[in-house]
């Protein structure tokens, strides 16, 4: 009987798992914040692309001649956009329309909205407030 444990040799030892669970664990301290902080730049990736997506349609809308105003009502842009974010458009001054697009999830970290603010780019940036603008020249 004794010869016949001795010759057992499958399965792991307590000390072998405990060190692949060492390594996981390491791994996933590791991972984990990386994955967020992709997750949220998605998030304010999303919105700088419904940004785009309304602009491509301001610019369809002026391509009629007779259009030299636009209204949020006069685009054929859905109300809520991707990740429910909500958006507007102002066209007060007709050489810069502001499009505004909003982060609704609130995950776009302060960081990002940082580093993109107006000074580094006056055509597309971060408001502080979770609020994305573009500028829309006509010149």
């Amino acid at each position: 009987m004794l010869q016949k444990l001795r010759g057992n040799t499958q399965g792991f030892t307590l000390l072998e798992i405990m060190i692949v669970m060492a390594i996981i664990g390491i791994l996933a301290t590791i991972a984990i914040p990386n994955f967020i902080s992709y997750r949220n730049t998605s998030f304010c990736s999303a919105a700088e692309t419904d940004a785009r997506s309304i602009a491509t349609a301001v610019a369809d809308y002026f391509s009629i001649p007779l259009n030299i105003s636009v209204t949020k009502a006069n685009l054929s842009v859905r109300d809520t956009l991707s990740n429910q974010n909500t958006w507007d458009v102002d066209d007060t001054d007709i050489d810069a329309i502001e499009i505004e697009v909003a982060d609704i999830s609130g995950r776009c970290s302060p960081e990002y909205q940082e580093a993109m603010d107006v000074d580094n780019d006056p055509t597309g940036y971060w408001d502080g407030s979770n609020t994305y603008i573009k500028i829309m020249t006509t010149k």
